[in-house]
This record gives C-alpha cells, structure tokens and sequence, in this order.
C-alpha cells in the first residue's frame, strides 16, 4: 500500500502548490503543512534513516503530529510570476478548469495514464498573501488499486529572510 500512498501524497502537494500561487503569495520563507488519507498507510522512517537521507542532500520533511511540514523559499520572481516550487508529480494527471474569484481558487484534477486515473478537485483560499488553506479530494485508481483520498494543506508566510532554505526549481508556466 506505501507504493500508493507516496504517488497520492506527492499529488496532493503538487496541486495544493498551483493552487497557492493563484493566491500571489509573498516572496520569503514559507511553513507549508499537509495532513492527507495517504499519509496514515505510510510507515514511520526511522530517525537514523532520516538523517542518512539528510547527509546525502535529500531534503527530508519533518512529521507533526500526523502532518509534513516543509519549509520552502519563494523568490521575488516565482511570486511576480505566481510560480511555487513544484515536487515531483504524477506525469498522468494535470489541472482543468481552474477558476479564481477574490481570494478563493478551485481547479479540477484528471488523472488518465496506466499508473493513475481519476478525477479530483482542489479548493483554496488566500489570506493577503500571507497565509492559504486548501484541500484536494481525489477518486479513482493508482497501480489498479481503487484511492479516495482527502488532503489538507495550510501554508504561513514566516518572513522575507529565506536563510538557509534554498530555493528549489519552479515549474515552468
């Protein structure tokens, strides 16, 4: 069940992170928490594990109380353009319909590859740039496994300094 969980995991964030930057989302450092269905099927890492990842440059999230959080850096050119950084997503699935009225967005999502298909639907709100909340619902299926899964990500702008966050590769828009 892990292999399915981490491949609706990644969606959920993936989605969750257009959606943001439909909010114009302040340049600087920022607290994104997500707490998904996908994440109770997932197996603890062991600390040592983590810090071995870590040691070879792989950028762990920290688990919260059911949650990851991340911290991620926003450049001035990522906001101007209302760009995030992106994780890896599923190659089978891609955004449709999206609609923005003030500070509310909500796009569809349709998954239609031999490893993922369904539809699902992302839903956000901005609060001036400094804050968000958003949820995704997925239905359908991953590696012929039947998912319905529900996340939730809330994201909190904590200052203009990245300090030693790094900013990762956007997506190209």
């Amino acid at each position: 069940m892990f292999k399915f969980a981490m491949p609706l995991f990644a969606l959920s964030l993936l989605y969750n992170a257009d959606a943001c930057a439909a909010g114009n989302m302040k340049p600087g450092l920022w607290e994104i928490t997500t707490q998904s269905d996908a994440m109770q099927t997932m197996p603890k890492i062991p600390p040592a594990q983590i810090e071995r990842m870590r040691k070879m440059g792989v950028d762990v999230p920290q688990f919260q109380n059911g949650a990851i959080v991340n911290r991620i850096c926003i450049t001035p050119e990522m906001a101007a353009r209302s760009e995030l950084p992106q994780e890896q997503g599923s190659k089978d699935c891609r955004t449709g319909a999206p609609r923005q009225q003030g500070g509310s967005y909500t796009a569809d999502i349709v998954c239609d590859g031999p490893n993922m298909k369904g539809k699902g639907t992302v839903k956000a709100s901005f609060g001036g740039g400094e804050s968000f909340s958003s949820s995704t619902d997925f239905n359908g299926r991953a590696g012929g496994q039947p998912v319905h899964n529900h996340s939730v990500t809330s994201g909190k702008w904590l200052g203009a300094d990245c300090g030693s966050v790094r900013p990762v590769p956007s997506s190209a828009h």
